[in-house]
């Protein structure tokens, strides 16, 4: 790495400012207050801007304030999540809101350590609502600054482990003006997200080509390296979905500590192979004692691919008279689905099979 009495940091910090003030990016939550940038920190960690801006526009739309969010039901939250994916930040969210409307007596945490302490908030968040909204001067460290950090620089440290991410972060704090940090860590955001992008970087036209090491030894495109890949465990999920001649199926709430915890679904079957389904229909019809009825449509397949795993899913319709209430599961209208928070493959399902679902419905009155 590269002697930190040898680099202009504060020559580097002026460079990212003046391309700032002349490249603003106008975003909803910017200078709103720290609710909307809580908000647009939990809703943008694994999330690009692009797709997460539709989703703070509805949490803002549905939970004006913290207090509203603190009042809402954990259904209403994970639904207003439902397709955004890792959902365990919804329920996060939905806790941090009910601790600060209630225990704080609405007042949020003013400090880095305050933040860090709650359940969700990690290093980078922690900095980025400190700074954003409190003007602490905490530099942040994510993936666009990362990028601009690597490419200039070009340390040795591996950032995806502990010591590497604190070399990243002495950088990040040499960069860092103490009477500027909010708007400095908001321009070297934005300069990786549309100046040092992941790929074909426009270094033409980029302040930093003098003294960026990878520009300068002609392998930009080496840097940042790229992260370990981890083997994922590949499952198999078979949702077995009952339409009864009233129009109503079953669903399940997923309890156990496990993927999509407390969203919706069809009652589930999981193999360790893709498995044979006319032998998962017959016994799931035998098993909650379901005479007479039949099969009539199965799926085609889904795949999602999670951090560590991929889920291969199919669907199973089965038609017949009219649904037991049942423990296990609960009986609702095919028509009320949408009011339920489900996991981003069975509302991928509904989505395409909506109009079928219904037809089935119909032919089964």
């Amino acid at each position: 790495m590269n002697s930190l009495t040898k680099v202009d940091y504060p020559g580097i910090t002026r460079k990212i400012l003046d391309w700032h003030a002349s490249h603003p990016r106008l975003l909803p939550w910017k200078g709103q207050g720290p609710y909307a940038t809580l908000l647009s920190e939990i809703i943008l960690q694994q999330t690009r801007v692009e797709q997460g801006l539709p989703y703070y526009d509805r949490f803002i739309r549905l939970f004006p304030t913290i207090e509203a969010l603190a009042k809402a039901s954990e259904d209403d939250v994970l639904h207003a999540w439902q397709g955004l994916g890792y959902y365990s930040r919804a329920r996060n969210l939905h806790l941090m809101a009910k601790i600060i409307a209630n225990d704080l007596n609405g007042e949020f945490p003013s400090t880095y350590d305050g933040w860090l302490r709650m359940k969700g908030i990690g290093p980078y968040t922690a900095a980025a609502i400190a700074s954003f909204a409190f003007d602490e001067p905490c530099a942040v460290l994510d993936g666009n600054v990362y990028r601009v950090l690597s490419r200039l620089f070009t340390p040795e440290a591996d950032f995806y482990t502990n010591q590497g991410r604190r070399d990243y972060q002495k950088l990040a704090d040499q960069l860092l003006p103490r009477d500027q940090s909010a708007t400095f860590n908001q321009a070297i955001m934005d300069f990786g997200a549309l100046q040092c992008v992941p790929k074909l970087p426009d270094c033409n036209c980029c302040p930093l080509t003098g003294v960026c090491q990878a520009y300068q030894q002609h392998r930009t495109d080496q840097f940042p390296p790229a992260k370990p890949k981890l083997s994922k465990r590949t499952r198999y999920f078979h949702y077995l979905v009952p339409v009864d001649r009233e129009g109503y199926t079953w669903i399940e709430q997923r309890r156990q500590k496990d993927i999509w915890q407390r969203l919706y679904q069809f009652p589930l079957k999981e193999c360790t192979h893709s498995g044979d389904s006319t032998v998962l229909q017959k016994d799931f019809l035998k098993e909650h004692q379901l005479l007479d009825w039949i099969s009539n449509e199965e799926s085609k397949d889904y795949k999602h691919i999670l951090s560590h795993q991929v889920i291969q899913t199919r669907f199973h319709v089965l038609t017949g008279d009219r649904l037991p209430e049942q423990p296990a599961f609960r009986r609702v209208k095919i028509k009320n689905l949408p009011k339920f928070a489900f996991p981003k493959v069975v509302h991928c399902y509904l989505m395409d099979y909506s109009i079928y679902l219904n037809t089935i419905h119909h032919k089964n009155g």
